[in-house]
């Protein structure tokens, strides 16, 4: 089953991320806990973290990208 990967809100105020870069590939084994991608928001990069262990089948966001907090970024597959 695929997991979304999203941005949670930092503060209040806190609408929109924007990827820095990612730290992992499309086809990358993930552990759960472990940072696959740095976001810029609110003038601080802060890395985000893998909800699950499985590969990260799908990123949504590329470098440079805007958006919405809590908006999908990327998937992963769990491990059986």
């Amino acid at each position: 089953m695929a997991v979304e990967v999203r941005l949670e809100r930092l503060s209040e105020q806190m609408e929109y991320g924007t990827v820095s870069r990612w730290l992992k590939r499309e086809g990358d084994a993930v552990a759960a806990g472990e940072p696959i991608v740095e976001v810029e928001a609110e003038k601080v990069t802060v890395e985000v973290i893998a909800p699950v262990s499985g590969v990260l089948t799908s990123i949504l966001a590329v470098q440079g990208d805007e958006f919405r907090v809590e908006t999908p970024i990327a998937l992963i597959t769990e491990d059986a």
